[in-house]
């Protein structure tokens, strides 16, 4: 080397960085087709809501929907839950060749009967996918929001949990008295 420094503008430089990254951005965006979802396709996440809805369904309280628990799954099955993804899609799968069998429609287009009737078939024929997307509808719906689900802290409201809730202990005075 010469001694002599090569100077790049910074400008130059951010302009480089910046369109490299709007390049990649248009790359991954590509790659998924658009999709705002990091594992699921479109259709694949209104499936996946829509049976989350009947497992915890909104009445007076929110139900899943409300604490977004398709937004969990989505982003749990790309970092704890990488080892279900063939699992979600083979199940969804299953799911929507049994309602296009029985009623020429996707599971998000039956109505919430013809839902429950083919959930209740999924519960006895394709368990093991019902049992994980169960247990997965219930952490994201009870879990801390910080994990993508319970949405405004929806079910802690329910339950008239304190929030945020202190790990380990209750709050000052929230406790039960002792002695």
């Amino acid at each position: 080397m010469s001694g002599k420094r090569s100077t790049i503008r910074r400008r130059t430089f951010l302009g480089a960085v910046l369109a490299g990254a709007a390049g990649g951005t248009a790359i991954a965006l590509g790659k998924r087709g658009g999709s705002a979802w990091r594992f699921f396709t479109d259709e694949e996440a209104r499936t996946v809501a829509a049976i989350c809805e009947q497992l915890i369904p909104a009445d007076r309280d929110p139900g899943a929907r409300q604490a977004d628990v398709v937004n969990y799954i989505d982003i749990q099955l790309t970092r704890h839950f990488r080892k279900h993804q063939k699992a979600y899609r083979s199940g969804i799968e299953k799911v929507e060749g049994i309602c296009r069998s029985r009623f020429g429609k996707a599971f998000a287009d039956l109505s919430p009967q013809q839902q429950q009737d083919v959930l209740n078939h999924v519960e006895k024929h394709v368990q093991p996918f019902f049992d994980l997307i169960l247990a997965h509808t219930r952490q994201g719906f009870y879990g801390d929001p910080r994990h993508g689900g319970n949405r405004d802290m929806v079910s802690w409201k329910m339950l008239g949990l304190p929030f945020p809730p202190v790990r380990g202990r209750m709050h000052y005075g929230d406790g039960p008295k002792v002695g």
